[in-house]
């Protein structure tokens, strides 16, 4: 609920860097960072929809997609591709939804800096607890499936 009412961000917003959780993950010690690339990362989903839901972030704060290097828009595409096949060997899903929305009126949470989504889905993850509950399930804890992505992702 602290997401949904906004009480855990920043009093200056997500705008600035000092304020962005994506740009503050990678230095924080007991961040969910999964994967470090040269110019992106892998970290998990604070509120994940489903267990091993990842986000792929550019280290640089930037909003669009149309504003990423040609560098970082290859690494991105190749986190992505080596996200799916870590949960594919880690947890075997069904299926995968991936993407980004762009701006806040596109359901970005944190517009201010890019990021792309890769969540893992099964046949049946969606029931009636999300539906007649309005909560969510997840069978993991965000650091134990951290330790399971980490030590499946393939070095560097």
């Amino acid at each position: 609920m602290a997401y949904v009412t906004g009480e855990e961000a920043p009093p200056e917003g997500y705008a600035k860097p000092s304020g962005c959780p994506f740009c503050r993950a990678p230095a924080e010690a007991e961040s969910l960072v999964v994967a470090r690339g040269e110019l992106v990362y892998a970290v998990l989903n604070l509120y994940p929809y489903n267990p091993g839901h990842l986000l792929i972030c550019p280290y640089r704060h930037v909003a669009d997609y149309t504003d990423l290097t040609d560098g970082e828009t290859i690494e991105l595409a190749a986190f992505t591709r080596t996200a799916m096949r870590v949960i594919r060997t880690v947890s075997s899903p069904h299926g995968f939804n991936l993407g980004m929305n762009q701006g806040a009126v596109a359901g970005a949470g944190i517009a201010a800096h890019l990021h792309q989504h890769v969540v893992p889905r099964w046949g049946g993850d969606a029931n009636f607890m999300s539906v007649i509950g309005r909560t969510k399930v997840l069978p993991q804890v965000l650091t134990d499936t951290r330790v399971m992505l980490r030590k499946a992702w393939p070095a560097p």
